[in-house]
C-alpha cells in the first residue's frame, strides 16, 4: 500500500474504444486491478489484447473511453513525472552519445542531471565507459539496457515495461531479466510489466494479470509464490514448469463476440 493507504496504481473499469478508418475497434473493456507499492506485476495476454493500449493509458500517453487509472489516488489524465516508461524498442536518439540520451529527460524537465544516480545505475547495468558510444556502437541488449537507465534515472515511483525485451535473443533476454530483478530487489520499484512470454511474467513477477483476447478484460490473477532471488535454474523446476501450464491454459486467443 502507498502511504496515503491507497494502492500504488488503481486501474477501475478502463474501457477504450479506437476509431480506425474501417470501423470502431474495442480495445479494452471494464478492465479493473489494483497494483500495490513495491510489487512487481505483469500482465499478460494473446496479442492484440489491448496490453499496450493500457499501459499508455497508465502512463497518461492517451485517455480511456470510460473508466480511471489513478497513480497514489491521484488520477492519471496526462504524462507524470512519477511514472517513467520502458517501451518495446530502446529508443534512443541515434544523434545523441549514451549519456547525452539518459540525461534527455532532465532536459525535457530543467533540471540538472543527478550524475551520482546516473553513474551508479550505469555501473548497475555494465555501462560504464560507454557513456561517449552512440547508439549505433551498442548491441540491441546494450540500448535497451541504456533505456532502463534513462527511465530509471529521475527516480520514478512507478516503471512501466512494454515488453521491453521482446526483440533480444534468448540468452539476452535472459541477461536482462536477471537484472530487472536485481535491480527491483534493490530499489523496490513499483513495476508493471508487459510481456506475452509466459515464463518471463512467471520468472518476474510477484502477481500475474491475465487479460482476455480482445476486448481486453480481466481473466485471471495468479499469485506467483516462488522464492527469491531467482535463478535461471528455476525455469527446469517442477512448481514453475505448473504455473506456466496453468497461465497458458487459462489463455483465450479467441476475440469475444460483441453482442449486437
Amino acid at each position: 500500500m502507498s502511504q496515503n493507504g491507497q494502492p500504488k496504481l488503481t486501474v477501475a473499469n478502463a474501457t477504450k474504444y479506437y476509431d480506425t478508418g474501417t470501423g470502431r475497434v474495442h480495445a479494452l473493456d471494464d478492465f479493473s486491478i489494483e497494483v500495490q507499492e513495491g510489487e512487481l506485476a505483469c500482465l499478460l495476454g494473446p496479442s492484440g489484447c489491448g496490453k499496450s493500449t493500457l499501459l499508455w493509458a497508465m502512463a497518461g500517453l492517451h485517455g480511456l473511453s470510460s473508466g480511471e487509472i489513478r497513480l497514489d489516488g491521484k488520477p492519471v489524465t496526462k504524462p507524470n513525472p512519477q511514472i517513467a516508461m520502458v517501451f518495446q524498442e530502446a529508443n534512443l536518439l541515434p544523434w545523441r552519445n549514451l549519456i547525452k540520451n539518459i540525461e534527455l529527460p532532465f532536459e525535457i524537465r530543467g533540471q540538472r542531471p543527478d550524475q551520482a544516480r546516473i553513474d551508479a545505475l550505469l555501473a548497475e547495468v555494465g555501462l560504464t565507459g560507454f557513456e561517449s558510444k552512440m547508439p549505433r556502437e551498442l548491441s540491441g541488449g546494450m540500448q535497451q539496457r541504456a533505456s532502463i537507465v534513462r527511465a530509471l534515472s529521475v527516480d520514478p515511483s512507478l516503471l512501466l515495461m512494454d515488453e521491453p525485451f521482446g526483440a533480444l535473443d534468448a540468452f539476452t533476454r535472459d541477461e536482462m531479466n536477471l537484472l530487472i530483478q536485481q535491480i527491483w530487489m534493490e530499489t523496490r520499484k513499483t513495476i508493471v510489466f508487459i510481456t506475452h512470454n509466459i515464463a518471463e511474467a512467471v520468472f518476474l513477477a510477484d502477481r500475474v494479470f491475465v487479460m482476455s483476447a480482445r476486448p481486453g478484460r480481466l481473466a485471471r490473477i495468479f499469485e506467483i509464490d516462488l522464492p527469491r532471488p531467482r535463478n535461471l535454474e528455476i525455469f527446469m523446476a517442477p512448481h514453475f514448469i505448473e504455473l506456466v501450464g496453468e497461465i497458458k491454459g487459462s489463455i483465450d486467443h479467441k476475440p469475444q463476440v460483441q453482442a449486437a
